[in-house]
C-alpha cells in the first residue's frame, strides 16, 4: 500500500550555525538511515547531510509516530535551530532543496548531486519505499528543470566558487600559489576557479593522491599534487588556501599556520578541517562558511527572478505528486474492494452453480449466464463507491476511504466462512483493518 506520512527534521544554515549542523551530523547518512529503520512504526528513511544541512525523514503509520520516531534527532540544539516538517512541507522542501532555492549561495549545482547520491544511498540500506521513492524522484526532477528551465544556476554556482570569489576580494590571485585541501566535487569547483582566477601555482592535497593528481592534470597552472598528511607543509607555501575534506578531525590547526606568513584561509568542511584556534594567529585571515554570506545575498539578489519562476515550477510539480498519491491511494482502496468483492462472488457462484447441478444438468450456456450475471451485480453495486472514493480522495476525505475499508474488509471473503445461504446476513464487525489509510499530512 502506499500509505503512510512523511515527517522531517532539518538543522540548516538558515536557522543554525556552523557547530550546530555539526552537531546534528551523525557518522555518515547511511548509519542515519538505518538507525531511524529501527525506530518503532518506521517503514522508510533517508538521511541528507552537507556542509550546510544535516536533515533526516521517516514515514510511518501516522504523523504523531514520525513525530516520536524523529523526537530525538540533535536534543542538545536549542529549538530555534532544529524546523520540523510535516509531510505536504516536508514534500515542498525536498523540491526546494534540490533546485538549490534552500542552499547558502542560490541555486548551486552541487546539491543535487548530494542529494541523488544521498537517495542511493538510503536506498542501499532498505529506506527507501512506495512514499518516499516518488516524493525524492520528483525532487530530483524539480531540480535538473529548474537547472535547465531556469537562470537559477548562472554565475556563482557552489560554495567552492563562492570561496574562491571571496578569496579575490582578499587577495591579488594572479600569480598566487593556492592550495585546495580536498579533491571531492566541492575541492574539484575549487581549484578550476582557482585556475580561472590565474593562480600560478596550485597545490592539491587529498587522502588518495591519485584523484588528487587527477584533479591536478585538469587545470591549466602550475600544478601539483600531495597526500593529506603534507598539507601542513604545503599550507607555509600558499597565499591562499580552501579546505574541503571529509576528514572528522581537523587538518590544520594554530600550529600549522604558524609560520606560514601572510595566509588566507577559507575552510568549507563539515566538520571543520581548520581548528578554531587558527584564528587567533596575527598572520592568518580566517573565514567559514558562515563568511561566504555577503557573496551569496549578492548572488540571490542577481537570481531572484529565476528564483521565483522555480516557486511557481515547485508549486505545480508538488500539486501533481500529491495528487497522484491521491490517486495511488484512491486506487488501493478501490482494489482492495474489488479483491474482496471477487472473493465473495467466486464463492457465492461456485455455491449456486452446484446448487444447480443438483437439480439437473447445467449447460455451458446457463453457466456463462449465471457468471455473467454475478459479474454484472460486482460491476454495478461497486460502481458507485469507486467514483464516491475517488471524489473522497480528490477533496482529502480519507475519513470516507477508512469506512469503506471497514465495510469491504477483505477478510469477509474467506473461504473459512459459510456461504452466504448457510449464515445470517449481518453487517462487519466495525474492526478497523490493518491497512486502512491514514489521512496524508493529517497533523
Amino acid at each position: 500500500m502506499t500509505t503512510g506520512v512523511i515527517r522531517g527534521v532539518t538543522v540548516a544554515h538558515q536557522r543554525a550555525t556552523v557547530d550546530e549542523i555539526e552537531s546534528a551530523t551523525t557518522a555518515d547518512e547511511e548509519t542515519a538511515v538505518r538507525d531511524l529503520l529501527t525506530r518503532d512504526g518506521v517503514d522508510e528513511a533517508f538521511a541528507l547531510q552537507t556542509c550546510n544541512r544535516a536533515e533526516v525523514y521517516v514515514v510511518a503509520e501516522s504523523a504523531a509516530a514520525g513525530r516520536a520516531a524523529l523526537d530525538d534527532f540533535a536534543p542538545d540544539l536549542r529549538d530555534g535551530a532544529v524546523h520540523e516538517m510535516d509531510h505536504e512541507t516536508s514534500l515542498r522542501h525536498l523540491m526546494r532543496v534540490a533546485a538549490g532555492l534552500e542552499s547558502l549561495v542560490l541555486g548551486e549545482d552541487q546539491i543535487i548531486g548530494q542529494l541523488r547520491s544521498a537517495f542511493e544511498t538510503a536506498r542501499g540500506a532498505g529506506g527507501i519505499g512506495p512514499v518516499l521513492d516518488p516524493a525524492i524522484t520528483k525532487a530530483l526532477h524539480v531540480g535538473e528543470r529548474a537547472r535547465t528551465e531556469t537562470q537559477i544556476n548562472e554565475g556563482v554556482v557552489s560554495l567552492g566558487s563562492a570561496a574562491v570569489e571571496l578569496a579575490a576580494r582578499q587577495r591579488r590571485l594572479r600569480g598566487a600559489t593556492a592550495l585546495v585541501v580536498g579533491a571531492g566535487e566541492m575541492g574539484r569547483i575549487a581549484a578550476r576557479a582557482f585556475d580561472d582566477a590565474g593562480v600560478s601555482t596550485l597545490i592539491i592535497a587529498n587522502r588518495t593522491v591519485s584523484k588528487a593528481t587527477s584533479l591536478a592534470d585538469e587545470v591549466d597552472a602550475d600544478a601539483s599534487a600531495v597526500p593529506l598528511d603534507a598539507t601542513a607543509d604545503a599550507a607555509t607555501t600558499a597565499d591562499v588556501l580552501v579546505t574541503a575534506t571529509n576528514s572528522p578531525d581537523p587538518v590544520l590547526d594554530g600550529d600549522d599556520l604558524d609560520d606560514a606568513g601572510s595566509t588566507l584561509v577559507i575552510d568549507l568542511a563539515q566538520p571543520r578541517d581548520v581548528a578554531p584556534s587558527v584564528s587567533s594567529l596575527d598572520d592568518v585571515d580566517a573565514y567559514d562558511i558562515d563568511s561566504l554570506e555577503a557573496i551569496t545575498d549578492e548572488t540571490r539578489e542577481q537570481r531572484r527572478e529565476a528564483a521565483a519562476a522555480v516557486e511557481e515550477m515547485i508549486d505545480d510539480e508538488l500539486d501533481r505528486l500529491l495528487d497522484s498519491f491521491k490517486r495511488q491511494q484512491a486506487d488501493e482502496a478501490i482494489s482492495t474492494m474489488y479483491e474482496s468483492a471477487e472473493l465473495v462472488k467466486e464463492r457465492e457462484l461456485r455455491t449456486a452453480l452446484s446448487r444447480l447441478e443438483a437439480q439437473g444438468e447445467v449447460t455451458e450456456a446457463q453457466r456463462e449466464t449465471v457468471e455473467d450475471l454475478a459479474d454484472a451485480l460486482v460491476g454495478q453495486l461497486l460502481a458507485a463507491p469507486t467514483k464516491s472514493l475517488r471524489d473522497a480522495a480528490a477533496e482529502d476525505d480519507w475519513t470516507t476511504i477508512q469506512t469503506a475499508l471497514d465495510l469491504f474488509d477483505p477478510e469477509f471473503g474467506d473461504d473459512s466462512q459459510p456461504p452466504a445461504a448457510d449464515r445470517p446476513r449481518e453487517g462487519m464487525d466495525g474492526e478497523r483493518p490493518p491497512h486502512a489509510v491514514d489521512r496524508v499530512g493529517d497533523e
